[in-house]
């Protein structure tokens, strides 16, 4: 009797692999690789369709919103695999992740394979074997409220970008892309650079003194502890806090000036100084456990203590999750199920004690009601949790850490407060002869009782620095209510209020989760593409805004408003939630949306009623009253109107100046400067022609110039004429400094070396698009630096020809190695090219995205960015591109005659194959 076989599809060929290996041999394992099938671009449709209502978006907007599906190019061979593999089949199991995406690539799975084999549902949370044998003996029918969320999500998306990105091509500049999220995040960073740009720093001063118990140690400082001054003849002194961002002093707060608070400290500083303790009181201290992690959370936290993106993260995570280690990686609920609730307990007993764990285990609810997020919280995998030390020889590197972070921060949640007391001291100063009271205090916490603290603490984002209390946590002596103190030592301190800190990563995606705009799938992407898009730099840590984003968020909020308001764009979440919970119809909220209803215009309406849109308005920011920063084509200048009859004056602006620090003064200095003019080096003696240095647009080099043409010549006898030579600077070399002899050099570079013995051929020293070489025929070699090309002599240049030309460069030429291709199936490598890190199956290249380290790049991105890049095509040829269309025909009619489906026969024909 045959056996029966069963094939499972998942998304990922890491995760095939692990489950492959619990399922056994009557289980056949394959990946579909992310979506096999995505919106058509418009460009693509069949010419028959391009005219008609899909024509813009490949959306049908005026018949249900249908969407027109097509299998792409490099999905097609994963399709035919699968369906190869369905035809010895006897039941078909769609095991993708039971999220929007994942619920709506089982449902293109089911109609593209078209299965006459039953169909089950199979979702589990983490990967590990008994998870998956429950798995698969709870199966369910595939969620088409999910499917629905996910397919509105797409097609908003669409209708998004595809009408909003082109106005800002037009009035910003080419390339630029607009996205409900993305461009939200963006006027988040932006709008934190503009309170940083209207920012004013208020001075203050304050005074700390160190006191001791008066008795023979006093003079030695044993015992002494920092307390601050609060008040000052019963009037309150002024921190950080009580300035505005306009620095505003608040009311009945005094502010010290540097004279006032180094005369106060000299005063104190006198032994005849009175100093007693008018109170001492003692607060119980508890500190809870953080909840375990969330999506947003461990991006954080890995943030603040690995310094990992969130990609970076995400992507750790993903590999984590797929080999076993932990649950599903994104999830917005903080929640345990009872099984890990008693792993954490029983662990935190077992190497804590007894005492280190409450009575009661702790429960935590998290506020999204969301059914694609209704997992768990992130924690280790399986019924006994795996420590970080048992798992040194499986773990290594990011891995190893970031599962570090996750196992503490899980078993910590399940343990019992922190405790202590905390105890402030009050104490009245009087300086000699004076009739002023000055009032101090001093705190101090000691902990009793460490409980969670024993196993994790958790991170903290950069606190601005005016609101830091130096003092804040002193550690005392036993004192006592009418003691006498000597006073050690007294400071007097001067401070500047410090803006509003730029946003990280980290509070980036706090403040998101905060508005409600995105969802845990999506933070990673949003950070990865408003980088990408070059809206922001990251500087360390912190995230910079380019003027570009200016000028982007400025159109947005002038003609879009709408849409890049945060309650808006998180009610749009709210929205898509309540599609996914079966609540909302998909084709009524898309029709609101875009055509509009009572609640909103409409983003056609929008669109059409824009009017006139001034581009140099949008990208224009004023300055002052004689300067204007404008954001131009080649980057952002300055213009100076300094007469009136005169056109303005242009100066460019530093590549790293922040928005931030252009002020007014900053704009004048550069105004100011020296203008950077041609400096004549010298006259070349063989040619007695002029030497000139300049600072072009790619750099600074050095030109010879030739005489000015006869205003006889003709246009085309002035063509004919010899160029002027010239040569680019090396890296190392100064413009302001070059002289002529090495001007000379580099004009006459390429540099012969000499004569090759064997071959009689002459060798060269040169610079290159790729950097220095030498060159011999045909035959090159590389240089080591731009300074050996002149200094390279015959005998080492014949030394390096001598050598295999690819030697060195043949073993270490791939900087990272992965597996074989899942779709061409052939080895994965990363190598360094000419505009930077890509990733290549010896077919397909992808460039690795900026923000984007090599690092970071596992197997699972590397097969992402290949299976995407594939997705995109080639670049049309300009002369073939009528003939696209026509080739893509047949494929295209098929998914035509499927677009009209889509929606009516959805519920009814995922039930029945189910």
């Amino acid at each position: 009797m045959p056996t029966s076989k069963k094939l499972v599809i998942v998304e990922s060929p890491a995760k095939a692999k692990t489950i492959g290996a619990y399922l056994g041999a009557d289980y056949e394992v394959l990946a579909s690789v992310g979506h096999i099938r995505d919106l058509i671009e418009p460009k693509n449709l069949p010419p028959e369709l391009k005219t008609g209502s899909l024509g813009k978006f490949s959306v049908d907007v005026e018949n249900g919103f249908n969407p027109y599906y097509v299998v792409s190019d490099q999905k097609k061979k994963t399709v035919a695999d699968l369906k190869r593999a369905l035809k010895d089949a006897d039941e078909l199991y769609l095991a993708t992740d039971e999220d929007r995406e994942g619920e709506a690539i089982a449902w293109h799975l089911l109609e593209v394979l078209k299965p006459k084999v039953p169909v089950k549902r199979m979702v589990f949370h983490e990967i590990t074997k008994d998870a998956i044998n429950r798995a698969k003996d709870n199966t369910r029918d595939i969620d088409t409220a999910l499917v629905d969320a996910q397919e509105t999500r797409r097609i908003l998306d669409r209708l998004y970008g595809y009408e909003v990105s082109p106005v800002l091509w037009r009035k910003v500049g080419p390339g630029l892309s607009a996205g409900r999220v993305q461009s939200a995040a963006t006027r988040l960073v932006v709008d934190r650079e503009r309170e940083r740009l209207a920012f004013v720093t208020a001075s203050y001063w304050d005074l700390t003194v160190d006191f001791a118990p008066r008795s023979s140690d006093a003079q030695t400082g044993a015992d002494s502890f920092t307390a601050k001054l609060q008040r000052l003849d019963g009037q309150r002194i002024a921190k950080g806090g009580d300035f505005d961002d306009k620095g505003v002093l608040a009311s009945g707060v005094r502010a010290l000036d540097e004279s006032a608070a180094t005369a106060l400290a000299e005063a104190l500083r006198d032994d005849a100084t009175v100093s007693t303790v008018t109170s001492v009181e003692s607060k119980p201290y508890t500190r809870r456990p953080a909840a375990p992690f969330t999506t947003s959370t461990l991006q954080q936290e890995a943030a603040r203590k690995l310094r990992f993106s969130a990609k970076q993260t995400m992507s750790v995570a993903q590999s984590l999750y797929e080999n076993g280690y932990i649950t599903y990686m994104r999830t917005d609920s903080p929640s345990l199920s009872e099984q890990a609730v008693s792993a954490a307990r029983a662990q935190a007993r077992s190497l804590y004690g007894a005492d280190s764990v409450p009575e009661k285990p702790r429960v935590y609810t998290g506020k999204s009601k969301n059914a694609q997020e209704a997992h768990e919280a992130i924690r280790p995998s399986g019924e006994q949790f795996r420590t970080p030390a048992s798992l040194e020889r499986e773990l290594r590197g990011n891995e190893a850490r970031l599962y570090d972070l996750i196992w503490k921060r899980t078993v910590a949640s399940q343990m019992a407060d922190a405790r202590g007391s905390t105890a402030t001291v009050t104490i009245e100063a009087k300086p000699a002869g004076t009739d002023t009271v000055a009032l101090l205090t001093a705190s101090g916490t000691v902990i009793t009782f460490r409980g969670f603290l024993q196993a994790y603490e958790e991170g903290k984002d950069e606190e601005r620095a005016s609101e830091k209390d130096a003092a804040a946590d002193a550690k005392l002596p036993p004192l006592t209510q009418g003691q006498s103190l000597a006073v050690v030592e007294a400071e007097a301190k001067g401070h500047e209020t410090s803006p509003p800190p730029r946003y990280t990563e980290a509070s980036l995606v706090k403040a998101l989760e905060e508005l409600g705009v995105g969802r845990p799938s999506t933070y990673a992407s949003i950070m990865s593409t408003i980088v990408d898009r070059g809206y922001v730099t990251p500087r360390g840590t912190a995230l910079v805004p380019s003027w570009i984003a200016f000028s982007v968020v400025r159109l947005l909020e002038d003609y879009f408003g709408d849409l890049v308001e945060y309650d808006f764009t998180a009610a749009m979440e709210s929205d898509l939630d309540r599609i996914a919970d079966g609540e909302q119809d998909r084709v009524d909220w898309l029709s609101g949306f875009y055509f509009g209803n009572a609640e909103h215009r409409g983003l056609r309406n929008v669109v059409d009623n824009l009017g006139e849109i001034d581009a140099k308005s949008i990208n224009s920011i004023r300055i002052d009253d004689d300067v204007t920063l404008r954001i131009g084509k080649y980057g952002p200048y300055l213009e100076v109107l300094e007469d009136p009859e005169q056109p303005p004056r242009r100066v460019n602006l530093p590549q790293d100046l922040a928005p931030d620090e252009l002020t007014a003064a900053k704009a004048h200095e550069l105004i100011d400067a020296p203008v950077q003019t041609d400096r004549v080096i010298g006259v070349n003696p063989e040619t007695g022609k002029e030497i000139v240095a300049k600072d072009g647009r790619f750099g600074p080099y050095v030109t010879e110039l030739e005489p000015e043409p006869s205003e006889e010549l003709s246009a085309a006898a002035k063509k004919k004429l010899p160029k002027p030579r010239t040569a680019s600077l090396f890296k190392t070399m100064d413009l302001a400094e070059i002289d002529l002899p090495t001007a000379l050099k580099l004009l006459d570079l390429p540099r012969v070396v000499g004569v090759d013995p064997e071959s009689e051929a002459e060798i060269s020293a040169q610079n290159g698009r790729y950097g220095p070489y030498l060159k011999k025929g045909e035959d090159t070699r590389s240089l080591t630096s731009e300074d050996q090309i002149f200094e390279v002599t015959l005998a080492e240049a014949l030394e390096l020809f001598a050598q295999p030309k690819y030697g060195a460069r043949r073993a270490s030429s791939a900087l990272k190695e992965f597996e074989n291709d899942p779709v061409s199936e052939k080895p994965i490598k990363i190598k360094d090219g000419r505009f930077g890190a890509y990733v290549t199956d010896g077919v397909t290249n992808a460039t690795i995205p900026r923000g984007e380290t090599i690092e970071e790049v596992d197997f699972e991105r590397a097969v992402q960015l290949l299976a995407d890049k594939r997705a995109k095509g080639p670049a049309p040829a300009k002369k073939a591109a009528p003939k696209k269309p026509a080739a893509k025909k047949p494929a295209a009619k098929t998914a035509a005659a499927k677009a009209p489906s889509t929606r009516a026969p959805r519920k009814t024909g995922a039930k029945s194959a189910t």
